[in-house]
């Protein structure tokens, strides 16, 4: 196919070898399967600010450390260098949790570079040597529902104890290679111990794969896994390999109702604005 602009750089400096086809696109990115020597690769060409549907949510960055104080203030103000700033560390994000999360043993594709907003990354493939699907398009089995559930709960452990949370993790950005899921697309992950929205966020990522697997295996339904891994990491005891049980005793004392009602129209919110990043996701596609 025809070199897009943005990979071109990367085939003038050798790093790619061809463009063989475009994977996907969706709301913040491209994905093109490349190859480079005799390895298939892909290349994530994240979109411009103004042609994402993404927005880059105060939410998700709070908490997020920018190592040189100048472009900290920079990214504080409104000016044309402080959103530059802030645009280039959005970018970055997704590598720097990429690389984190891989020296942690999550099972994340394994990034190879980052160049002018080009993200070269390993290419997770399905036993065919094919790019492997997404648990969004994988009819399964209870058995294998339960299977792949358990695995996902231990990846979310995982992320958790090297410090992170996917903050978007849903049936659609996970892949299924033959050992199992493989988590992506981790732009907006979330500083476990810097951000105030991190329990709520982790709450919505594990609710996520609960409902999803739950659909093939509906005791799933029934577990309760997110307050019991973040009253472990509150109190310092999670671990990778921590026993986890599902269960959670809940607080019995009275609820604030206007709290409650806050955090239920929130809930809400988040779920509307899943929805039409879905469905943008597949009209691009």
């Amino acid at each position: 196919m025809k070199v897009p602009k943005r990979l071109q750089p990367l085939v003038d400096d050798g790093m790619v070898d061809e463009v063989m086809y475009q994977l996907m696109s969706g709301k913040e990115a491209q994905v093109y399967v490349v190859r480079c020597g005799d390895q298939l690769r892909c290349a994530k060409v994240f979109k411009e600010a103004q042609k994402r549907s993404f927005k880059q949510a105060v939410e998700y960055q709070e908490g997020r450390k920018v190592r040189n104080s100048r472009r900290a203030r920079a990214m504080s103000k409104k000016t044309r260098y402080g959103q530059k700033e802030q645009e280039d560390a959005w970018l970055n994000a997704e590598v720097d949790a990429l690389y984190r999360l891989a020296s942690a043993g999550v099972r994340v594709p394994q990034p190879l570079g980052f160049v002018d907003g080009v993200l070269l990354m390993e290419m997770i493939a399905d036993e065919d040597g094919q790019a492997a699907p997404r648990l969004d398009d994988v009819t399964l089995t209870p058995e294998v529902a339960r299977e792949y559930h358990e695995q996902v709960i231990a990846e979310i452990v995982r992320m958790l104890d090297a410090g992170l949370i996917h903050g978007d993790l849903s049936e659609f950005n996970v892949l299924v290679d033959a050992q199992g899921p493989v988590i992506i697309d981790l732009p907006q992950a979330v500083n476990a111990a810097g951000n105030n929205n991190a329990e709520r966020m982790l709450e919505r990522d594990v609710d996520n794969m609960r409902r999803h697997f739950g659909r093939y295996a509906p005791d799933l339904l029934l577990t309760d896994y997110a307050k019991e891994i973040w009253a472990l990491y509150e109190s310092g005891d999670l671990r990778p390999d921590s026993k986890l049980t599902g269960c959670f005793e809940h607080d019995t004392h009275s609820a604030d109702v206007d709290e409650l009602m806050a955090v239920i129209d929130a809930a809400k919110l988040e779920e509307q604005e899943r929805l039409e990043r879905q469905q943008m996701e597949e009209e691009d596609t």
